[in-house]
């Protein structure tokens, strides 16, 4: 039942034929998972908040960086450190105290991500890498949940619904991920402020959608927007029946094209996965000092000790400024390593 305060706040949404006091306890019972608080996952929690979803989840292990504050505006300068999913929880718990607010302070992969999903009836996927998704999609085709699913580049973006009422999921469209020379540089694509908001809003609108039943779900179509042009595409796909087969989660890591500059929060992202190798290049001293863990192998050592290191594996290596660990990732490169990646700007950018 709805409270008299909720009444007179949902007022113009209860004047909605299409949703009325039916739809809206439809909202007030729904459970919504946001995965990644980030700048598609802020105006997505503030949408569904607002508009009465009655459990919602975030997900998300990242802190707020100032260069967040540009596009992701739950956040003030005030919140530069904190985490992401705390920090979000208490707006949106002040934006509508009649719903529930789940903090989850993870990245979602193999070993959470089937725990984390399943309690909730949608799942909107706010991430922005092609791993997290990929995961994401499997776990939402094994627990037959519905995928709210968005995407930002620069001035495009793109959203879709899948695994809706049994329709293609995420690798029905892209059945794999681009091969790692087809990615752009993470540090420097670049988005405009205001697409992230743009795109979430269309996010939160197929959330509600679903909840309520009402309207056409962006089921089998995906929607792409260039804001610059203001120009639209919908594109149309079908399901390939073996992509509802998928009966276990696979750990995939997808990042930005190797000989690539990432930044601190993707190192982080990626440092979850225990595989990737993470290494210091600057002076047994520098490392004592301060470092952020990993092996410490100076660069003027490290052609005579690459050899202990596993060439297969994804690596990471940093400096102070790094300037040191980009001679040290083209070494590596040059010498059999498949995926090597360089703190951009080192420990000087922290």
């Amino acid at each position: 039942m709805l409270s008299q305060k909720e009444y007179a706040r949902y007022q113009r949404q209860l004047i909605l034929p299409e949703i009325g006091e039916a739809g809206q306890l439809k909202l007030q019972s729904a459970k919504v998972l946001v995965i990644g608080a980030g700048g598609l996952g802020c105006p997505v929690l503030q949408y569904i908040a607002a508009a009465g979803v009655g459990t919602i989840g975030i997900a998300d292990g990242d802190t707020v960086d100032e260069s967040n504050l540009q596009r992701q505006i739950l956040y003030t300068s005030s919140d530069v450190g904190k985490l992401k999913a705390l920090v979000a929880k208490q707006r949106i718990e002040q934006l509508n105290p009649f719903i529930t607010v789940d903090a989850h302070v993870a990245y979602i992969d193999v070993e959470n991500a089937l725990e984390i999903i399943k309690p909730y009836d949608v799942v909107v996927d706010g991430s922005d890498n092609f791993a997290t998704r990929y995961l994401v999609n499997d776990a939402c085709v094994m627990l037959n949940k519905p995928l709210v699913f968005g995407s930002i580049f620069k001035f495009e973006g793109q959203v879709s619904v899948f695994n809706y009422n049994d329709g293609p999921t995420y690798r029905c469209l892209f059945p794999e991920p681009p091969g790692s020379d087809e990615m752009p540089n993470c540090a420097t694509i670049g988005v405009v402020a205001s697409l992230p908001g743009i795109i979430g809003t269309l996010q939160a609108n197929e959330t509600i959608k679903i909840i309520t039943q009402q309207g056409d779900v962006l089921s089998g179509r995906l929607l792409m927007l260039d804001v610059a042009s203001m120009e639209t595409q919908m594109i149309q796909f079908s399901i390939n029946p073996i992509n509802k087969k998928i009966d276990k989660l696979t750990r995939q890591v997808v990042v930005c094209s190797p000989g690539a500059g990432i930044s601190y929060e993707r190192v982080t992202e990626m440092m979850q996965n225990s595989s990737v190798q993470l290494i210091d290049v600057r002076e047994v001293a520098e490392h004592q000092i301060r470092n952020i863990g990993g092996i410490n192998i100076p660069l003027a050592s490290l052609k005579d000790n690459y050899q202990q290191l596993n060439p297969d594996a994804v690596t990471i290596v940093y400096c102070a400024s790094g300037k040191r660990s980009k001679v040290a990732m083209e070494l590596l490169l040059g010498n059999g390593f498949k995926e090597v990646y360089n703190l951009q700007n080192g420990l000087s950018a922290l």
